[in-house]
């Protein structure tokens, strides 16, 4: 069953709807207003009357089965005793999905499992989908929806996060507002009574405004499954997870947790490396990694060039690089027109360093030159901050070249500096070009990208 109603509703119900500031109930139809969803809201709360959030005013029915409309997503917010007859009387309703916020579930042992399992079976008498229970809500930027009660501001990317645990999930999308990454959608897993990680995998796949998927996963419930559709959609778009749960008492934390099988940490190393997954161990390297694989063309060929005005960090940019198996180009005489943008003590070798006086014109011709060479297919662009060049002049340098380029290469950048530093990556990153302040997090960025695509070249 398509999961087009969860992304893309029509209309929502919450139910247990509120108006009063902290309560869950409130923050979810705040969010939906205020993020700008176009569609119809009913909010629904057994007292009835009426409410006012952010300046509109809203009836309030009583029961989903009062409202006069079609529904396509209910997001459930009572208490978890409720649940069951609520889900019950969105089946009969025709509700098509149910994010189910409310915990007391599986989390809890095995009578909640039991509980779970039956609001499942009642899903399937209607033809209904459960995400959840025990989530946050669900993002889906070029729809305008934010039914969640995480931050109102996410940014609008090509990048889908999918997250098993609520309280990760939901800093990640203030990290990402910080950050400034762009996401398509944020999806909150919990329990994963119903909809997993493999459905979702098989709505991204074809999903044009998503380029990249990033999981936070703790255990998964059908291992072959989930497998199988990642190795699918890895042939597509990149999928890069953080699983958590690597140690022994870890992995007991994460039963305990959202109740999910940890399972035997390297089986899970094989299978993701298998279906072209990439694992990243921390929430950074992630990140770091996503910047890259959903903003950036696949490279061409294996010749890697680090133009920098700084021999020190070209020296940790090229340790890095071999570290990660990258093949920096070194063809001598076609490094040469690299000669004209530096003074003679600069170096041409790649890398290429064009000296701490490199100005605004050095880094313009040199960018330029790698960009229309074609036996150049990735560029690194390293800045150590000088008083020569404002590095947030760089910033607009780079995304002018890249953009009258075609952006039709791999392109990253490391700015090493203070606060202007800080801006100009920030201004980068606005505009899809992934920069980061330490030249090895660009390398393995790019390397991820590298990884992705020569395994995407074997199975096709």
């Amino acid at each position: 069953m398509s999961l087009e109603a969860l992304f893309n509703p029509k209309s929502i119900a919450v139910i247990g709807a509120s108006s009063k500031p902290g309560k869950i109930g409130y923050a979810i139809m705040k969010n939906l207003i205020e993020y700008g969803y176009e569609g119809k809201i009913y909010p629904v709360n057994i007292k009835g009357g009426e409410m006012e959030i952010s300046g509109r005013k809203f009836k309030v029915y009583k029961s989903i089965l009062e409202v006069p409309d079609e529904v396509d997503m209910a997001i459930i917010v009572v208490p978890a005793k409720f649940v069951p007859q609520v889900v019950e009387e969105c089946g009969q309703k025709g509700v098509k999905v149910v994010p189910i916020i409310s915990s007391g579930f599986g989390e809890l042992g095995e009578e909640g499992k039991k509980v779970e399992q039956q609001l499942v079976e009642t899903a399937r008498k209607y033809g209904m989908r459960i995400l959840g229970p025990n989530i946050f809500g669900v993002v889906y930027t070029p729809a305008k929806l934010n039914g969640t009660f995480g931050p109102t501001d996410v940014l609008p990317g090509p990048l889908a996060l999918i997250s098993q645990s609520g309280a990760l999930g939901i800093a990640l999308m203030g990290w990402t507002i910080l950050e400034k990454i762009g996401l398509s959608a944020v999806v909150s897993v919990g329990n994963k009574a119903d909809i997993d990680d493999a459905d979702l995998l098989e709505f991204f796949k074809d999903d044009e405004n998503t380029r990249a998927i990033l999981i936070y996963m703790e255990g998964v419930k059908d291992g072959r499954r989930f497998m199988e559709v990642a190795k699918e959609v890895s042939k597509k778009k990149p999928i890069i997870v953080i699983k958590a749960g690597r140690s022994e008492r870890g992995a007991k934390a994460a039963a305990s947790h959202t109740g999910s099988l940890a399972g035997s940490d390297t089986i899970y190393s094989a299978a993701f490396k298998q279906s072209g997954v990439l694992r990243a161990l921390t929430i950074g390297e992630a990140f770091d990694w996503a910047r890259a694989l959903s903003n950036l063309p696949e490279p061409q060929g294996d010749n890697v060039v680090i133009i920098t005005n700084g021999g020190g960090i070209g020296v940790m940019a090229t340790d890095a690089a071999e570290e990660e198996g990258l093949k920096l180009y070194d063809d001598l005489e076609q490094l040469k027109i690299f000669a004209n943008h530096m003074p003679p003590f600069g170096s041409y070798k790649n890398p290429v360093d064009l000296t701490g006086m490199a100005d605004a014109k050095s880094y313009e011709g040199a960018i330029r030159d790698a960009l229309n060479h074609p036996e150049m297919h990735s560029i690194i662009v390293l800045y150590c901050q000088t008083a020569v060049l404002d590095p947030r002049d760089l910033a607009e340098i780079i995304i002018r070249e890249y953009n009258e380029s075609g952006r039709k290469k791999p392109l990253v950048v490391a700015i090493v500096g203070g606060i202007e530093a800080k801006e100009a990556i920030d201004t980068l990153n606005e505009n899809g070009i992934p920069a980061y302040p330490e030249p090895e997090r660009a390398v393995k960025a790019l390397s991820a990208l590298y990884r992705w695509s020569k395994w995407k070249a074997k199975h096709k």
